[in-house]
């Protein structure tokens, strides 16, 4: 009989009486049986590739809205009256006018808008969510069709969604701030004109962020900070002209935009030879009375013409925009430089003289960088100094002296260094900071995101705060600065036993700041959700994605000695950028920003932190699961079995590092760069860096456990993460896709005749696959992940079901028939792969290579290699225009056009539709990576 599949329905009717079976036979696979109910009426002739897509479009669209749904969920109330209404009332809250200015001139967040590879839906998709969201209805069918092949997603392209959202972040914030004055102005008559609301700080690394990339070069970042200086000075300009169309202030704005935007012009040209850059850098460099370096004049003339003004309404405009001056400067928003420790430590070598030797992580090295500091003095460098310096660190740190010296004097530059794990890394930094002259206006931060850093990142921070020049830089400063919660913190030590390392790391920053004397400085402090649930942050709420980075906790550490803090969290990519998508979603994420923000408390009663004799013993076993996990060679050959041949290319940074074409078998988790990793385990169907772990760290004290958990706050909300992973997640899936490599499958698939057709292309596969290990991996991983999930359920039944996500069945049904129809897909192309006819070695290349990229989907790949193997053109007579006439060669039928139709097109159709059921899958999980 044949099997109606021509729906999403039907699919799902279909996967729900499959997964009936299981009772059964345990060992059954509905999601595979579903793939391979696919799979026969595919190949059977029942459907064909166009029968498929249409399943495909409809999954999609199902995704897109779903995705629409959680995000006006996250968001809700988001139209603009409720979000003033919400707002009006954390107003009313402060009686005091002391009390006002302190809530509203110091930021309630920084707001980093970062990339990377996190651009999953097209320009389409997301304005179609985004409009979804902001409308609060369902999103029409006909707004999620196909817009036609994806864009490429290059850095210029990072840069300019980087600068849309941050443009909607300003202009929310300046209806904010309109709000916050217009209320002080009512409250406070005699007050309120002293009042610099300072609500939020916007920044981005898009463009200068050179950890792990070779392509952006100093002249990219030079050129982005001029093209965001004139965006800048062209908004403010036209926000002037808004409030008085012929303002004195006006042209001198509009000529310094102009003359920015003429700089960045001159740096995106070819800058390689002396000449060229020579002229570009006299233009930025010489003195001009349209060249503007600091706001600060203007800022206090608008003040000023504030306090004089008769209209309150103009008085409030006129400080409105001087508030977003003073917030963003003489940009777009602030920005992030980062560098590898490596390259800051190759760096100062050169510097060490007789010393360059020596052991970077030893008090010898200390004692050397105490007395070069001491010593160095500031040198005047210029864009040659920049044109002819060979190390990435050092031109980074020069890079930011022009960018003080001729973009923008006052706005303070991040200087972020990855795998820092020793003080002296950031001696060295602020040696070149003070070799430059731009010690007062660099913040140098470590980030914390290895294990090794986040286990020992207690005594590098006392270490640190213990330098007596360190602890002068940060009062110059104002601020120590770190970073926590990064990418590799999730990859490498798990999502939950990271969020709990970086807490208790964010608590020994606390203590090391009281210890030495620098409770009279701020501690800023940036997480960038690597340690979330697919880098999209925490998924159960707007309260939870504020407190998840910044745990009450760890606030609660520097409120008990009066240290100021500031929280910075990014917002990245496809799910970050789509709270700032639209100015609708981008006032309510700000609102919901201030509103859910818990207030400081020095108290904190959670009984997690308290019976640390269960609390730790749970952390340290979670932890040392998924440690496991991290150095098994089985785990590392299954996420890395199809390579990345499930992800569709989302970001300008090379996802994963080159290698050969059978060097996958043998790949390396490293070799995969984190936010891919963390989108490899969400398209197979278990994210085992959220969930893996906790179970068994729960076996044998169950009761205790939970009572342990139901009672925290905290704890309460790791369950609610691990919950809503566990929500989505399928064993069966795991297991489904090492079935494709199963041998003993494809030689029995037509046996007994139910498909003649297929025979020899199945006896092909049989035979290549008899030697291939991933049917054993996936299965030894899925049995692994089995027993640990068998006691995560048992935990669960110990626990109440408040936080327990709402009707996941739906969604796992959807998720079940995205991936087998995937499953499907890939059927069809090894069959269709093995079926090409044999073909001589060419280019190096054999049959056997193309096989080997086919099942490591390395598709684009293998199709190259068949396409020069089965040219559809030849060179012909005809192509040369000679006098003299030929019959030799007849090429008229030469050309392999029947290959190419029956075989390579399919592969490429085939493939194309497997990549739009990941990006389906992805929007099920709500983030990609």
């Amino acid at each position: 009989m044949t099997l109606a599949l021509e729906t999403v329905a039907q699919l799902s009717d279909r996967l729900h009486d499959l997964h009936a079976r299981t009772r059964e036979t345990p060992l059954f696979n509905p999601v595979f049986q579903l793939g391979l109910d696919l799979s026969r009426a595919l190949e059977g002739g029942d459907t064909d590739l166009k029968g498929i897509e249409a399943l495909v479009a409809e999954l999609e669209c199902a995704s897109l809205k779903a995705r629409a749904r959680r995000l006006q969920s996250l968001l809700a109330p988001i139209a603009p009256d409720d979000g003033s209404s919400a707002l009006g009332e954390f107003l009313t809250k402060t009686n005091d006018f002391a009390a006002f200015r302190a809530r509203w001139e110091s930021p309630r967040m920084h707001v980093v808008f970062t990339a990377h590879p996190t651009f999953l839906l097209t320009p389409g998709d997301m304005r179609a969510v985004a409009d979804a969201a902001r409308s609060g209805s369902d999103m029409p069918s006909d707004a999620c069709q196909p817009s036609g092949k994806r864009p490429a997603v290059t850095l210029e392209h990072e840069h300019g969604e980087a600068m849309r959202a941050i443009a909607h972040a300003q202009n929310a914030r300046s209806q904010i701030v309109r709000e916050a004055l217009e209320h002080a102005a009512h409250a406070f008559p005699g007050e309120w004109m002293e009042c610099a609301p300072l609500p939020f700080r916007f920044a981005t690394w898009v463009g200068y962020d050179m950890d792990g990339r070779t392509d952006i070069t100093w002249s990219t970042s030079i050129r982005f900070r001029l093209s965001e200086k004139a965006e800048r000075l062209t908004r403010y300009a036209d926000d002037l002209a808004a409030i008085d169309s012929g303002h004195e202030q006006l042209a001198r704005l509009r000529a310094a935009a102009a003359h920015a935007a003429a700089s960045a012009e001159d740096f995106a040209g070819d800058l390689s030879q002396p000449q060229a850059l020579s002229r570009a850098a006299n233009r930025l460099t010489a003195d001009d009375p349209a060249k503007l370096t600091r706001l600060g004049p203007v800022i206090a003339a608008l003040e000023d013409e504030a306090r004089g003004a008769s209209d309150t309404r103009r008085a409030i405009s006129l400080k409105t925009l001087a508030a977003a001056m003073r917030a963003d400067g003489l940009g777009m928003a602030h920005v992030h430089f980062r560098v590898n420790a490596k390259q800051l430590h190759n760096a100062i070598r050169t510097h060490l003289g007789d010393a360059r030797g020596l052991d970077l992580a030893s008090k010898g090295a200390m004692a050397k960088l105490r007395g070069m500091l001491a010593e160095v003095a500031p040198m005047q460098t210029n864009f040659a100094s920049l044109a002819i310096e060979s190390s990435t660190a050092t031109r980074q740190f020069l890079a930011m002296a022009q960018i003080l010296a001729h973009i923008d004097a006052d706005t303070p530059i991040r200087m972020l260094i990855a795998e820092c794990e020793q003080p002296s890394t950031i001696l060295a930094a602020l040696y070149f900071a003070r070799a430059f002259g731009i010690e007062d206006k660099v913040d140098v931060s470590p980030l914390f995101e290895t294990e090794s850093a986040l286990e020992h990142g207690g005594r590098f921070l006392d270490a640190l705060c213990a330098e007596e020049q360190y602890r002068e830089y940060a009062r110059r400063r104002g601020r120590v600065c770190i970073q926590t919660g990064f990418s590799d913190a999730g990859r490498f030590v798990g999502q939950i036993p990271a969020s709990l390392a970086i807490e208790r790391l964010q608590g020994r920053l606390a203590g090391a700041m009281e210890r030495n004397g620098l409770t009279d400085v701020a501690a800023l402090i940036f997480n960038t959700h690597g340690e979330s649930m697919g880098r999209g942050a925490h998924p159960s709420g707007f309260a939870d994605r504020l407190t998840w980075p910044l745990s009450p906790w760890a606030r609660s550490r520097f409120a008990r000695h009066d240290i100021a803090l500031e929280p910075e969290v990014s917002f990245q990519g496809g799910d970050g950028y789509l709270l700032f998508a639209n100015p609708e979603l981008a006032r309510a994420t700000l609102t919901r920003i201030i509103t859910d923000s818990p207030e400081a408390s020095a108290e904190c009663d959670d009984p997690i932190y308290e019976r640390t004799d269960l609390s730790l013993d749970f952390y340290r076993a979670v932890r040392a699961h998924q440690r496991r996990h991290l150095r098994s060679k089985t785990y590392a050959r299954a996420v890395t079995a199809f390579g990345l041949g499930l992800l569709n290319p989302t970001g300008s940074r090379v996802s994963r590092r080159q290698s050969d074409i059978r060097a996958d078998r043998d790949m390396n988790l490293r070799q995969i760069r984190a936010i891919p990793h963390n989108a490899v385990l969400q398209q197979l169907g278990y994210p085992v860096n959220v969930i893996a772990g906790i179970g068994s760290a729960a076996d044998g004290n169950y009761e205790e456990i939970a009572q342990l958990l139901s009672s925290s706050a905290r704890g309460r909300q790791l369950l609610r993460l691990a919950r809503a992973s566990n929500a989505l997640a399928s064993i069966k899936t795991v297991a489904a896709h090492g079935e494709l490599f199963n041998s003993a499958y494809w030689a029995t698939r037509p046996y007994r005749g139910t498909e003649p057709h297929l025979s020899p292309a199945c006896e092909t596969l049989a035979e290549y696959l008899t030697n291939d290990d991933r049917s054993g991996v996936f299965r030894r991983l899925a049995s692994q992940l089995r027993v640990d999930a068998l006691k995560f359920h048992r935990l669960l039944e110990h626990l109440p079901g408040d936080d327990a996500p709402e009707n996941p069945q739906e969604t796992r049904r959807m998720i079940g028939a995205a991936q087998s129809l995937r499953l499907a897909l890939m059927q069809h192309i090894f069959l269709k792969a093995v079926s090409v006819p044999v073909f001589s070695r060419a280019n190096d290349i054999s049959r056997e290579d193309v096989l080997e990229m086919v099942f490591s989907l390395r598709i684009e790949e293998a199709l190259a290699q068949l396409r020069r193997a089965f040219p559809v053109h030849f060179p012909s007579p005809a192509d040369f225009a000679l006098d003299e006439q030929a019959d030799y060669p007849d090429t008229r039928n030469e050309g392999y056009a029947a290959i190419a139709r029956d075989f390579i097109d399919p592969i490429e159709r085939a493939y194309a539709l497997m990549l739009r059921l990941s990006v389906a899958i992805a929007n099920r999980f709500g983030a990609h990576g």
